[in-house]
């Protein structure tokens, strides 16, 4: 993840899309609970409800989908289930048209999900 300078990489068996483990996984299910990094298998502290889009949806579906779920990247799937990218907010902040979108969903991500 540091060498790619990223903050999630997708986890796929025979290239089906299984989990995602996150900077965040890292530290909250691993680093904070005493996991030896060097040691414990990426199955023990990836996110194993993935939320995705396909390639040909709308990138408004993709932001609705990221503002719903609070989740700040999405990984994106072809129609055989294989992952062909991930769109981040970083993306839609720099590249969508509609720069409200991208504001709106960087809002609703970054609210406190207990107040």
């Amino acid at each position: 993840m540091r060498t790619l300078d990223v903050g999630i990489l997708p986890v796929c068996k025979d290239e089906e899309l299984i989990g995602a483990i996150t900077d965040r996984d890292i530290a909250i299910r691993g680093v904070a609970e005493g996991c030896d990094p060097k040691t414990t298998p990426v199955r023990e502290v990836m996110s194993r409800v993935i939320v995705y889009c396909f390639d040909d949806q709308d990138v408004k579906d993709a932001a609705e989908m990221m503002e719903k779920n609070r989740i700040r990247r999405l990984p994106i799937l072809d129609h055989q289930q294989r992952v062909v990218g991930i769109i981040s907010l970083g993306d839609l902040a720099l590249r969508a048209q509609d720069s409200n979108m991208a504001n709106r969903v960087l809002t609703r991500v970054s609210e406190p999900i207990y107040a």
